[in-house]
């Protein structure tokens, strides 16, 4: 009986141990790296057994890989999962592709005629900007009409002239070539119109 006694009271002191270890939430980590007790040996009571044999002292847990401090993982809540049904829905997919390239196009102006001849005006646009002008008709019906409408092409034309700068067909009257600058300007201008 004695034996019995002092097995309950080791067992006892044994689980107030690990419980006191182990703390509550608030007690400090420190208190968590200290070692388990060794659990208590109980004692086998002396004598036969009904079946003739002896009792053997109650097993003790098994320490093969088993870390002397305490399993921290009992007292962890488990780790909440979003069940299907539950899971809240993802934010939508954005991709990053870069914005498209802007169409390149090209648009004629119609055939403008003047007293030296006929003019004939073409742009190139990349999205909505102008990106270069071509005259495709210019009069060059004489040494001087030729003359003028280089000066005209070689103002307003190509990817540098003053159209590509400002976008427009607002551009000023090249000097000595008024009937020309103008006729340009209007195939320029039906042009942008037929762009929009």
């Amino acid at each position: 009986m004695r034996r019995a006694l002092l097995a309950i009271t080791g067992l006892a002191a044994g689980t107030t141990a690990m419980v006191v270890l182990k703390g509550s939430p608030g007690t400090s980590p420190v208190a968590h790296d200290l070692p388990a007790a060794p659990p208590p040996v109980v004692p086998a009571p002396a004598g036969p057994t009904p079946t003739g044999g002896e009792v053997s002292a109650a097993p003790s847990p098994s320490r093969t890989g088993a870390s002397p401090r305490p399993d921290r993982t009992a007292t962890r809540p488990p780790a909440s999962r979003p069940s299907a049904t539950t899971r809240a829905p993802s934010a939508p997919r954005t991709t990053t592709k870069p914005p498209p390239a802007p169409t390149t196009r090209t648009v004629t102006g119609p055939v403008v005629e003047n007293e030296y001849g006929n003019v004939q005006v073409q742009i190139t646009l990349r999205g909505t900007r102008i990106v270069d002008v071509v005259a495709l008709e210019l009069p060059e019906e004489t040494a001087q009409s030729d003359q003028r409408s280089e000066q005209v092409d070689g103002r307003y034309s190509g990817t540098s002239g003053l159209v590509v700068q400002r976008q427009s067909a607002d551009v000023d009257t090249v000097s000595g070539a008024t009937a020309t600058s103008t006729s340009y300007r209007q195939s320029l201008q039906a042009a942008i119109d037929r762009a929009n």
